[in-house]
């Protein structure tokens, strides 16, 4: 493969989320092969993006609905196009397979967007058994098998969209095995249509601040994402006036990119509750704290915030969703717990007690160098590429359920952007 098309959902914003830390990693991986790589987005120019061209990644805008994307494609003639997330694929798949047919087909679907949704509804379901706010905001992390999972997922128009996305690419990268398990054991997607991709860019400090150089607490993720802002309720009216109970003097920083004025309006100094906003180097707060909060009662995928705990060295407390597709059998790096109590009773004892602290940083320090082998992850990937272009023709003979599913949507899809396209023209 020589030329790589990239169809990002949004700009790749690396210092905002772990998404945007993925998406870097691997346009530095396709780029250390020698390929040409295109980053193409129809969304808008965001603060705060990061720098492709330091890459030597050409950028280019975009327009849904637009025959403009069939001209641009035409010319590039790309050997592999990969989908940033089902959206693109459902916005874009009909087009790339009507210009260039035989460019391979990569879905990288971030995380299971209809798993998170899912534990998403479960909790409001669960809320709505409340009498009260306060009563809501004491509720745990949802618990729910795999099973359990299923019997929502499958409901929902969301599940269906993602999983026929799969099934309409050649290949799709998956960032957590608890995800592979799910589509695999409760879905039926066939094991070739997946691979297991836990590449990110974990940067290893040189130097780490000692207990004793250390102080306060760290929760910090992207406010645009719901899980984060949902965590950040719990901390604020559940779990916080706890651990504040327990240690008077405890600070908490809460960091994240796109703060809206709700969120803001929760900054409190009398109560320690600070909430800053986007910071330009979350690593060197991440770094300086003693314990981190991730307290998520949904969610899926792995989260970014938690690998950049354990390379700088700072335990960190979450819940099993949290830590999900983070660790194996590994012990985790902290503690996890999926309740208000017991969940500001472990940031209290990981916060005062040195020795514990020690044993949950070396945990950390293993789950990164036994679960997140860059090398090995990056060497892997490119591997099922070669191997998914060599049999490209085999493979997709094989998988009739997506052709199918591309015959019906894109025809679908392709009639309404055409339609679109020409009410614009009219419009225009």
């Amino acid at each position: 493969m020589q030329k790589i098309l990239i169809l990002g959902y949004v700009w790749p914003e690396p210092n905002s989320s772990a998404a945007g830390t993925r998406m870097m990693e691997l346009l530095a991986l396709f780029r250390a092969q020698g390929w040409q790589v295109v980053f193409a987005s129809a969304a808008a120019l965001s603060e705060h993006r990061a720098d492709l061209s330091a890459l030597q990644v050409e950028e280019k805008s975009i327009t849904l609905n637009c025959a403009s994307f069939d001209q641009f494609i035409a010319g590039y003639q790309p050997d592999m196009v990969l989908f940033d997330r089902f959206f693109t694929e459902e916005q874009f798949g009909w087009r790339v397979e009507q210009i260039c047919p035989d460019a391979l087909r990569v879905l990288d679907t971030s995380d299971l967007h209809s798993l998170r949704h899912a534990r998403q509804t479960l909790l409001k379901q669960a809320q709505q058994n409340c009498r009260n706010e306060s009563e809501k905001n004491q509720l745990g992390a949802v618990e729910a098998d795999p099973a359990s999972l299923y019997a929502v997922m499958a409901e929902d128009d969301m599940a269906q969209r993602e999983i026929a996305a799969i099934y309409r690419c050649d290949l799709t990268l998956m960032i957590s095995e608890f995800e592979m398990g799910l589509l695999q054991q409760q879905f039926g997607v066939p094991a070739p249509l997946l691979h297991h991709c836990n590449l990110m860019l974990i940067r290893s400090e040189v130097s780490l601040p000692a207990f004793s150089e250390r102080q306060h607490f760290l929760s910090i993720g992207n406010f645009r994402h719901a899980p984060n802002w949902d965590a950040v309720l719990w901390l604020k009216h559940a779990i916080w006036p706890r651990i504040r109970q327990a240690l008077p003097q405890a600070q908490l920083q809460v960091v994240g990119a796109y703060p809206p004025p709700k969120a803001t309006a929760l900054h409190n100094a009398q109560q320690g509750f600070h909430v800053r906003g986007w910071i330009p180097d979350a690593q060197q707060a991440m770094a300086q704290a003693r314990v981190c909060l991730a307290p998520l009662r949904f969610g899926a995928g792995i989260k970014g915030k938690l690998a950049d705990a354990m390379a700088c060295g700072t335990p960190s407390v979450t819940t099993r969703i949290g830590s999900e597709g983070m660790c194996g059998d590994l012990p985790w790096g902290g503690a996890i717990a999926q309740d208000t109590d017991t969940f500001a009773s472990a940031a209290v004892g990981l916060y005062q007690d040195e020795g514990v602290w020690r044993q949950a940083q070396e945990r950390g320090r293993i789950i990164l160098a036994q679960y997140f082998c860059r090398a090995q992850a990056a060497q892997d990937l490119l591997a099922r590429l070669a191997a998914a272009r060599q049999q490209q023709d085999e493979r997709r003979r094989q998988n009739f359920t997506g052709t199918m599913l591309r015959h019906h949507l894109h025809k679908s899809t392709q009639y309404m952007a055409q339609w679109i396209a020409a009410k614009n023209q009219l419009s225009g």
